[in-house]
């Protein structure tokens, strides 16, 4: 089950506090948000309730809107796919910043349009489980490389989400097969399926423990229907008004 977003174990009570009272919605609190924003992507967690706090913030003050603290919302959101963090991050900036619409004509391309541009295509990537084409996207670009130096840990995070997703899915899987979808190649795949994932590696293929996901279960369902049943759908049928 997913976490939910409102709860983060990471949280400081200074932030907390703010969430859970009026300075939520205080101007001032902004830089406060965003020095938050910073130590997730040093410290490898995210909080994205109070992201949204934030981006919530800038749409009233949408002056006070910093460019690259917004794009490393939006990358931190990328590492915990499937989910709706994204999207939500997204449908709180202000219009004027998205690429997308009817209107998009009409909205000048800057720096942080660009970005935001990039980044929901890789989201989509990762949305529709095209592991392999996200990783050619992602390193068919420098400016990429860019958008995501500020997250520590940015690929391996991307892995394990990957590697979350396979292992509800499969009990044994082609090594090549993984090897595209997480990027990794010969000694360095097998470390991270045996270290980080506790997969087995078996000559060409990756043997994967069994769990409540990946397990098949047989399911018979039976379902009573008696005489009487019949009956009173019948009566209904004469007793019904013309």
């Amino acid at each position: 089950m997913p976490q939910a977003f409102d709860k983060c174990k990471e949280r400081p009570a200074h932030i907390e506090e703010i969430l859970n009272g009026l300075n939520r919605y205080n101007p001032e609190t902004t830089t406060i948000f965003q020095e938050y924003v910073s130590q997730q992507c040093e410290e490898k967690f995210i909080d994205i309730y109070a992201s949204l706090a934030l981006l919530k913030l800038y749409q009233f003050n949408p002056h006070l809107l910093h460019p690259e603290t917004v794009t490393n919302v939006l990358v931190k959101a990328l590492t915990v796919f499937p989910s709706a963090a994204y999207s939500l991050c997204l449908a709180l900036l202000p219009a004027s910043s998205i690429p997308f619409g009817s209107d998009v004509a009409s909205i000048p391309t800057t720096d942080l349009t660009e970005s935001i541009q990039k980044l929901t295509k890789l989201n989509t990537l990762l949305e529709s489980a095209q592991y392999e084409a996200f990783w050619s996207t992602l390193e068919s670009d420098d400016l990429y490389a860019d958008l995501y130096a500020d997250v520590a840990g940015f690929e391996d995070l991307i892995r394990i989400r990957i590697a979350g997703e396979v292992g509800k899915t499969f009990r044994e899987i082609d090594l090549g097969v993984l090897s595209g979808w997480l990027n990794l190649r010969s000694d360095a795949l097998a470390k991270f399926c045996q270290t980080a994932c506790g997969w087995q590696v078996n000559d060409q293929k990756v043997l994967i423990p069994a769990n409540a996901e990946n397990e098949a279960k047989s399911e018979v369902k039976g379902e009573r229907v008696d005489v009487d049943m019949f009956g009173r759908v019948f009566r209904r049928g004469y007793e019904a008004p013309a």
